[in-house]
């Protein structure tokens, strides 16, 4: 059964996200994909650009040429459109429900401070415990990723 850890209350969904990819990638050699609407995908592309150097995190979009895609870390998909990558681990920036997110083995649901991003973030851990998945919540504190 997919574990599911929920991120509630980021001031910064796509900061807190983009600081969560680089650790997992460079301290756990992680492979993820991402997902989300077109414009916060966007906005976590260009915030994974202006990471330092040192902490870049390769990334590529689920519609780039198959080989880039196979390579990448990290693959960034607007799921109602993109086929998805296989990978273990899946983040879900988005509002909706993640569309087969029980075929990855984890799920790292980030919710945002805003009252309409919270709500959204209610009714889809409603729709995970109605399943009876288990969620790890982590509600932010300040800190890092």
């Amino acid at each position: 059964m997919t574990e599911i850890d929920g991120h509630y209350n980021m001031p910064d969904k796509v900061g807190y996200a983009a600081r969560l990819l680089r650790k997992a990638v460079a301290g756990h050699g992680a492979r993820l994909v991402v997902v989300g609407e077109g414009a916060l995908l966007e906005t976590l592309d260009q915030a994974l650009w202006r990471l330092a150097p040192a902490d870049f995190v390769a990334h590529c979009r689920s519609d780039d040429a198959p080989h880039v895609v196979a390579r990448s870390p990290v693959v960034l998909a607007r799921e109602a459109t993109d086929v998805l990558p296989d990978r273990p681990v899946l983040v879900n920036l988005g509002a909706g429900l993640p569309a087969r997110f029980e075929r990855f083995e984890r799920l790292i649901d980030i919710v945002g401070s805003d009252d309409a991003d919270r709500q959204a973030g209610r009714a889809r851990w409603r729709h995970y415990k109605d399943r009876g998945y288990a969620i790890r919540t982590h509600a932010y504190g300040g800190g890092a990723a």
